[in-house]
């Protein structure tokens, strides 16, 4: 399920593993480069400093360009909620605002990603970014 607004997205998904184990792999920098591969990335490769006030930094390959994704951790509460800053090409270089909230629904966990201060001409590509993210974390997990 998705919903948009001008400049905010917010993508869901219900994956089978346990709210621990997928807020670990939005850390993880090896995992986090496994999963953060959508659309026509071929590969990813991350840093993460995973503390409140930590970068995190996310380089996309794909044929013909490198993608830099980069930001802070503004929030780290294991295993409920992860937010940071976001800033990339997409975003036109400015920063925006990404919460991941984490929902136990029986042996499954409800992940709910919310994307601000996107500029509007991008909420979509945002929406298949994430969509296509979350689709690629579930496989790792599964």
């Amino acid at each position: 399920m998705t919903e948009t607004q001008a400049g905010s997205i917010t993508v869901r998904r219900t994956i089978e593993a346990s709210a621990e184990e997928i807020f670990d792999a939005w850390l993880d920098a090896e995992s986090l480069a496994t999963w953060m591969q959508p659309g026509a990335i071929l590969r990813a490769t991350a840093r993460t400093e995973a503390r409140v006030g930590g970068a995190f930094e996310i380089v996309m390959h794909t044929d013909a360009e490198q993608l830099l994704h980069r930001g802070t951790y503004q929030q780290i509460e294991r295993p409920r909620r992860l937010v940071f800053t976001w800033i990339s090409p997409a975003t036109e270089q400015r920063e925006s605002l990404v919460s991941v909230e984490l929902h136990a629904r029986g042996n499954a966990t409800e992940v709910v990603v919310t994307h601000e201060r996107l500029p509007e001409r991008e909420t979509a590509s945002h929406v298949q970014g994430w969509t296509d993210a979350l689709a690629l974390l579930a496989r790792k997990l599964g």
